[in-house]
């Protein structure tokens, strides 16, 4: 669609243009594609980094070609960093895309880390890092995110970012399989406790997914495939495509809809191993 396309004329889901989106993580990877898909559906977005806003460069300029497609529509984008497992950080963090962009009507908690190591070596501290990051920093921008509704007695959505090892296990990934199921029942939870106040709490939950931290097995054939073997769709997903399902959640056409996580992995959870007959006889 042409960026000079009157407003009314331009698809998108309902609901999502001129809202106003904080994005944690989303620097690259599933969280980028996040921020870049609310931008092509006309949402202004904040844009969570951790470290130096140097590392967010190749997201801003993704953010702003997608503005410029929508610019008429006001479409504004902000970088905003803190680390989410610091609560004073996530206070902040809020406080500022609030003042940037007037409210925040769709909080998405992608933000995540894991560490690999067989359950018996891994420390407290690792094991509480990944916790802290992973479920406690969704909790404490979902606590700041549902304050903001409460007050302004505005609705609101959360998307949480969980993953297929919410519910499949994952060895050696201890802290993060365990973050994840954590994130399954945060959802719930949210979703009941606040579903009467106009705030839905969903989440998608993503299988093997092309993006920077997986280069490793994605750009190894033989990982690739043995990867690839276990999903009935065989293929892994794009993280455009975990956007999109994300963007879906967020939207008017999902307002009847919480307390759901939507798992977008190519069937993985759908045991592939029992995929051909066999009997037992």
């Amino acid at each position: 669609m042409s960026s000079t396309a009157p407003a009314s004329h331009r698809a998108g889901m309902r609901g999502l243009e001129g809202k106003n989106v904080l994005i944690t993580g989303g620097t690259s990877g599933i969280g980028q594609a996040i921020a870049v898909r609310f931008a092509e559906h006309g949402a202004n977005v904040a844009i969570n980094y951790l470290r130096m806003p140097e590392e967010a460069t190749e997201t801003e300029q993704q953010v702003h070609a997608c503005v410029m497609r929508v610019r008429q529509e006001g479409v504004r984008d902000v970088l905003v960093g803190a680390d989410v497992s610091a609560e004073e950080e996530v206070v902040r963090m809020v406080e500022e895309t609030i003042r940037e962009l007037g409210s925040i009507d769709v909080l998405v908690n992608n933000a995540g880390i894991q560490i690999s190591r067989p359950s018996h070596e891994l420390s407290r501290a690792d094991f509480e890092r990944v916790l802290a990051v992973n479920l406690t920093g969704a909790f404490l921008c979902a606590r700041e995110a549902i304050r903001h509704w409460v007050e302004t007695e505005a609705a609101g959505s959360i998307v949480n970012v969980s993953s297929v090892h919410q519910r499949i296990p994952k060895p050696n990934y201890l802290g993060y399989s365990v973050s994840k199921g954590g994130m399954q029942n945060l959802t719930t939870t949210l979703a009941l406790e606040y579903a009467a106040r106009g705030i839905r709490v969903n989440a998608i939950a993503p299988g093997a997914t092309v993006t920077p931290i997986n280069r490793a097995w994605v750009d190894d054939p033989a990982k690739a495939a043995q990867v690839t073997s276990h999903i009935p769709i065989p293929r892994a997903g794009t993280a455009d495509e975990m956007g999109g399902v994300a963007c879906f959640l967020a939207s008017d056409d999902a307002a009847y809809v919480t307390g759901q996580t939507i798992f977008v992995d190519g069937g993985l959870t759908l045991y592939a191993d029992f995929r051909d007959p066999w009997s037992s006889e």
